[in-house]
C-alpha cells in the first residue's frame, strides 16, 4: 500500500487484511509510508507493517528500496504479492518477481481521471511482472483491456461494504437533506452540485447539502458557494470517520462524478437505504438500475442532475421506493464476505497453478 490515508482503495484493502481467514494466512504489510488515520486499523490486524521510503520513482533510492522490498520478500518467504494501487503496482510487481515471489497479483481501481500518459505507461509495464490484475468493476476492466493487458490475466471482483456498520435513518415526509460522501478532487463533480443546486433551490428553498470528504479542491469550493450564494446551504465536514452515522441523518444522497470504477460510497449509500442520484459513468452504471435502484443522470450536467434531486423532493414515496430497491440489491450482492471469498480462492487457484500447494490441500478443497 501507498499510506493509510482515508480513500476508497485504502478501505477496501484494510478490510481485505483485517478479514483473510488468519488459519490460512499470515498478512504482511508493505508500504511507502506507515501512517494515516487508518494506521491503527492495520496494525491490529497485520502480523507486520513494514516501510520502503519511496518519495519518488525518478531517483535512485527508489532502486534500493526496491531491492531491499525483494530481499524483504525472499527472507520472509512471501507467497503473494497484492498491490494496492498504481504506486504500488509500479513498485511491488517488479520487486516481487526480482524476489521470486510465486503468485503477484496487481490492482485496478480507477479509470485514469488524473493519471498522466507516462503513469499509465509505467503502471502498464509493471502489470507485465502480474499473474493476475483484478478490476473492481467491468468498467475498469475494460479499460485495461485498452491498455492491452491481456484478457486472461484480468479477474473482476467488486468492491464489499460492511452491513454491519451501516444503519439507516429516519425517513422523513420532506426529503431535503442531501449528502455526497466523495475527496474533493475534480473528477467527483462537486461544482456540478452546486451548480445543479442552484437550480434545484428555486424550487425548494430548504434543501440543503453535506459534503463529507476533504481534499485539494476544498478552498476553491467554499469560494465557489460564496459566489453563488450558497454558504449557508452547504455545510463541508471533512473527513470523517462516522460516515455510517452522516448517511443516517440525510434523506437523498448524491454523486456527481465524472469518472467512476467502483465507489464505495455509492454502495454504503445503497445499504443505508438512501435514495441514490449519481452520474452515469464508469462502474455506477453497473450499481445503479436507473429507475429500480437509483436515478442516473449525465456527468458535467446541472440541470438534469436538479431535475432527479427534486423529483425526489417531492415525490417521497418514489424516494422511499428506490431507496429499498438499492439496500435490498447491495445486500444481496456485495458484502465483505464475498469480496474475501473472491480474493481467496483467487490467490489459492494462482498458488495451486504454480504448484506452490497440490490441489488436493484440504486448504484448497475447503476454499
Amino acid at each position: 500500500m501507498t499510506s493509510f490515508e482515508p480513500g476508497g482503495t485504502e478501505r477496501q484493502m484494510i478490510e481485505l487484511a483485517r478479514r483473510l481467514d488468519p488459519s490460512r494466512w499470515t498478512v504482511h504489510v508493505p508500504c511507502f509510508r506507515g501512517r494515516g488515520p487508518w494506521f491503527g486499523r492495520v496494525r491490529e490486524a497485520a502480523a507486520s507493517v513494514v516501510e520502503f521510503p519511496v518519495t519518488t520513482f525518478q531517483s535512485p533510492s527508489a532502486l534500493k528500496h526496491m531491492w531491499a522490498f525483494a530481499r524483504w520478500c525472499r527472507r520472509s518467504r512471501i507467497a503473494v504479492v497484492h498491490t494496492a494501487d498504481l504506486y504500488a503496482n509500479i513498485f511491488g510487481l517488479p520487486g516481487a518477481a526480482l524476489g521470486g515471489v510465486p503468485v503477484r497479483v496487481g490492482n485496478r481501481r480507477e479509470i485514469n481521471p488524473d493519471k498522466s500518459r507516462a503513469q499509465i505507461a509505467t503502471q502498464r509495464g509493471a502489470y507485465a511482472f502480474a499473474h493476475k490484475v483484478v478490476a473492481n468493476s467491468r468498467a475498469a476492466a475494460d479499460r485495461l483491456r485498452l491498455e492491452r493487458v491481456p484478457a486472461r490475466d484480468i479477474a473482476v471482483i467488486p468492491n464489499g461494504v460492511d452491513f454491519d456498520a451501516i444503519r439507516s435513518g429516519v425517513r422523513r415526509p420532506r426529503p431535503r437533506k442531501v449528502v455526497v460522501v466523495a475527496n474533493l478532487r475534480p473528477e467527483k463533480g462537486h461544482d456540478v452540485l452546486m451548480d445543479a443546486a442552484v437550480i434545484a433551490r428555486r424550487r425548494f428553498p430548504d434543501a440543503t447539502f453535506e459534503c463529507v470528504g476533504h481534499g485539494p479542491e476544498f478552498n476553491s469550493l467554499i469560494e465557489r458557494a460564496g459566489r453563488l450564494r450558497l454558504l449557508h446551504a452547504f455545510t463541508f465536514i471533512g473527513h470523517r470517520d462516522d460516515v455510517a452515522a452522516r448517511l443516517a441523518d440525510a434523506d437523498l444522497f448524491v454523486l456527481p462524478s465524472r469518472s467512476e470504477a467502483f465507489p464505495n460510497a455509492v454502495l454504503e449509500a445503497m445499504a443505508a437505504g438512501l435514495p441514490v442520484v449519481a452520474s452515469g459513468v464508469g462502474g455506477i452504471l453497473e450499481l445503479i438500475d436507473s429507475g429500480r435502484t437509483g436515478l442516473l443522470v449525465p456527468p458535467g450536467e446541472p440541470q438534469p442532475l436538479a431535475d432527479a434531486l427534486c423529483r425526489l423532493m417531492e415525490d417521497p414515496a418514489l424516494a422511499a421506493r428506490l431507496g429499498d430497491a438499492g439496500r435490498d440489491e447491495a445486500r444481496a450482492r456485495y458484502s465483505f464476505d464475498r469480496m474475501v471469498a473472491a480474493f481467496e480462492s483467487l490467490y489459492l487457484g494462482e498458488l495451486t497453478r504454480r504448484g506452490v500447494i497440490a490441489a488436493r490441500q484440504p486448504q484448497w478443497a475447503a476454499s
